[in-house]
């Protein structure tokens, strides 16, 4: 729901939406000529659109470029970040001590959520915590400047010119003070990272002061976070998923985090809970994940798993949010915890694998240095093809076996 590069597809950028990055440098990206005219047609927009004559007096004028958010939308990072890495970062004992903390100390209010709208007070937790650390940050970074110049920008301006209407009418119709809209660099609002569309949509007045103010009411922000959830199709019977342990020589070409089965079968293939555990009775699907491959942790994946991708599209963060709202109530770490040291790969690297695959007759797409469902498919295929156990993960073994040596 999010545009994809603000909060992340790729498990590389994920955790950049969890860190305190400063921006980059842009002096390269100066504002184009044009940067004006632009402008004008976006107020010509808003007046058609109703926009009062103040909103668009007091904001569109004052308006800047700011170099640093094209150079950071045009930014390829040089390394793709492995899942140990991620998720040892994501869900540190800081964050999961301050987040049961924040827990506690918001247990009525999540608690009453709870019974509004289904999502239990633990993932408003974990989702407010992976977005800005509990509030603790917003994002540095004028959210109507960032706005402006990607709206002016060439490469997705149509898209962003609607966000920046989007977040006229949200000024407008709650009354902020466009001077304290500061979040990510591309225009994320708030303590839940709305972007302006969603604030406007999904927006509620959980303090009943008659407005929505996402940066400083946490009532007003968990409130719209637990309806987004359940407009997004959260199921309150059920939980996101779990860590489980695999048999030997278990087919891990069932892995792929898509083909989903009822649990029922995955407890018949000899797949238990992570404890060694019998896994529960209950008549849903689950879908098996391999995020580090067959030497990580294992996970079956259920509705509220695809539900949290529909608020950010990518494993890692999904993962991250499920176990942080775990722990937060109390639950173990993973048996197989991460361990944080698994070396990077460069993206150089990533996309020399694609080509070759490609190359091999393991079609794929476009070589982009992520490791999206095609690659992993494509892995996947010439693994089995080639004797390898088929988790779909790109390892020293995989590379090695593509002849290619020069990861760090």
């Amino acid at each position: 729901m999010k545009p994809l590069s603000a909060l992340i597809v790729a498990a590389t950028l994920a955790y950049s939406a969890t860190s305190t990055a400063q921006p980059a440098g842009g002096s390269e990206y100066p504002a184009p000529a044009n940067f004006p005219e632009c402008l004008s047609g976006i107020a010509e927009q808003a007046a058609r659109q109703g926009i009062n004559s103040r909103t668009r007096a007091d904001i569109i004028p004052e308006l800047k470029w700011l170099p640093e958010v094209i150079a950071l939308d045009r930014r390829q990072p040089e390394f793709t970040l492995s899942f140990d890495r991620y998720f040892t970062r994501a869900v540190s004992e800081q964050r999961i001590e301050a987040g049961r903390k924040v827990f506690r100390d918001n247990r009525k209010l999540l608690d009453s959520l709870e019974k509004q709208y289904g999502v239990p007070g633990r993932y408003l937790v974990a989702f407010w915590g992976l977005e800005t650390n509990y509030g603790g940050y917003l994002g540095n970074t004028s959210s109507l400047d960032a706005l402006a110049t990607l709206a002016c920008d060439t490469r997705r301006s149509d898209f962003f010119r609607a966000e920046l209407l989007a977040a006229l009418r949200v000024v407008e119709k709650h009354r902020l003070d466009p001077q304290n809209l500061v979040g990510s660099w591309a225009g994320a609002l708030g303590q839940v990272q709305f972007m302006p569309s969603n604030y406007l949509r999904y927006g509620k007045d959980g303090d009943g002061d008659g407005r929505v103010d996402l940066f400083a009411s946490t009532r007003d922000a968990l409130t719209s976070a637990a309806y987004f959830l359940n407009q997004l199709g959260w199921l309150p019977e059920q939980r996101w998923g779990r860590e489980v342990q695999l048999p030997e020589r278990f087919d891990y070409g069932l892995a792929d985090g898509r083909t989903t089965r009822p649990l029922a079968e995955w407890k018949a293939l000899g797949v238990r809970n992570a404890n060694g555990a019998p896994l529960p009775v209950a008549a849903f699907d689950a879908a098996l994940l391999v995020p580090a491959g067959h030497r990580g942790a294992a996970f079956l994946t259920y509705q509220n798993f695809a539900v949290t991708k529909r608020w950010n599209n990518s494993d890692f963060y999904a993962l991250a949010v499920g176990h942080l709202a775990d722990r937060i109530v109390g639950s173990p770490p993973l048996v197989r915890a991460p361990q944080g040291d698994t070396p990077a790969i460069r993206l150089e690297t990533v996309q020399r694998a694609q080509e070759k695959l490609n190359a091999l007759g393991f079609a794929l797409g476009k070589p982009d240095g992520i490791i999206g469902p095609g690659t992993r498919g494509a892995i996947r295929d010439y693994q089995i093809q080639n004797g390898l156990i088929p988790d779909g993960y790109l390892d020293k073994e995989l590379l090695h076996s593509l002849r290619i040596f020069d990861t760090p």
